[in-house]
């Protein structure tokens, strides 16, 4: 899947994916990682997710990594951000205290020892992400966390011949396959939300569940 995708569908409005308020599983689940104020969470493709707000709200530092310059710009207006902006070797950069937000290409990304990742957030990146991407993905994910840890990950299930993608269904068995030789993988719940998504109703889905995942990086 090709940049110019990405950057098609931004200008173009269609963002389906993206959510107006923040994920009820994150609020329901953050906790259960145990995580203390102040560890930097990583966000890849975050577009314009509040999520990355109701992160920075429980005193995490939160760093959101997004193909699309336009999605990060509409991020820092829709909520009135006054953010410094610096143009970087690999990627353009706002920065508000303990918010950051880097454009540019996700697997450019290479933390820093002042600044390790100790835990990421995804909802909206692997399932973004077509079968040929999704071992570099994990992979990429693995070398960014430091030992002991964590990710909470979110995705879809469903009938995949029933409608093309991005998002991409992605059963428990390929999350497994993806990540169980790095980390420790704990399914936290399986959630039937077809009846409260009418778009993927109406696009023929006849079954559709959402999954969050906590893992330990070994």
């Amino acid at each position: 899947m090709r940049a110019d995708f990405w950057h098609r569908r931004w200008k173009k409005n269609e963002i389906g994916f993206h959510q107006d308020s923040v994920n009820p599983f994150l609020v329901e689940y953050w906790s259960d990682l145990g995580l203390q104020s102040g560890t930097q969470v990583l966000v890849p493709l975050c577009g314009k997710s509040k999520d990355m707000l109701w992160l920075r709200e429980q005193g995490h530092c939160v760093l959101g990594i997004e193909l699309s310059e336009l999605a990060i710009k509409d991020f820092v207006e829709e909520n009135g951000l006054d953010m410094t902006f610096s143009q970087q070797p690999v990627f353009k950069r706002w920065s508000l205290d303990d918010l950051i937000l880097l454009a540019g290409d996700f697997f450019s990304f290479v933390p820093s020892n002042s600044h390790p990742v100790d835990a990421i957030y995804d909802r909206a990146a692997l399932i973004a992400l077509p079968e040929s991407m999704r071992n570099n993905y994990a992979q990429h994910c693995k070398k960014m966390l430091t030992k002991g840890g964590q990710l909470l990950l979110i995705t879809l299930e469903f009938d995949q011949p029933e409608k093309d993608g991005p998002p991409f269904a992605i059963p428990q068995t390929e999350v497994e396959a993806l990540y169980n030789q790095d980390f420790e993988i704990e399914l936290l719940s399986r959630t039937d939300v077809l009846e409260e998504n009418q778009r993927f109703k109406d696009k023929g889905l006849t079954s559709l569940f959402e999954a969050v995942y906590r893992m330990r990086r070994r």
